[in-house]
């Protein structure tokens, strides 16, 4: 599981930046170049660049180069690992809420 953790502290990383965050919805809408995730942001390329990399270092997203253009897209494995993870914690968290109203019931 230690290959995975670190997986998943890179990912929860990425998505801590509120740019990096806005960057994931743009995509959800469909592939982008870095320079089209810059325009709406208040950055530079060369920060945009670096936010990239760290979206790519926690799986979330995926780049290819053509000439002078990286064209980003989602991960789709590294959203739904991700989204795994959560999906599972929630079903425990459920279940300890579920439990509890049973029991304030039963008190």
């Amino acid at each position: 599981m230690p290959a995975s953790s670190n997986v998943l502290d890179r990912a929860f990383h990425a998505l801590s930046d509120p740019g990096r965050r806005r960057m994931l919805e743009q995509l959800a809408e469909g592939p982008a170049s870095v320079s089209e995730l810059a325009r709406p942001l208040r950055m530079s390329l060369a920060a945009v660049v670096q936010h990239v990399q760290v979206l790519e270092a926690g799986g979330l997203i995926e780049s290819r180069k053509t000439g002078r253009v990286r064209t980003c897209t989602l991960s789709e494995r590294g959203m739904r690992s991700t989204e795994q993870w959560l999906t599972d914690r929630r079903t425990v968290w459920e279940r300890r809420l579920d439990l509890a109203t049973v029991l304030d019931e039963t008190a």
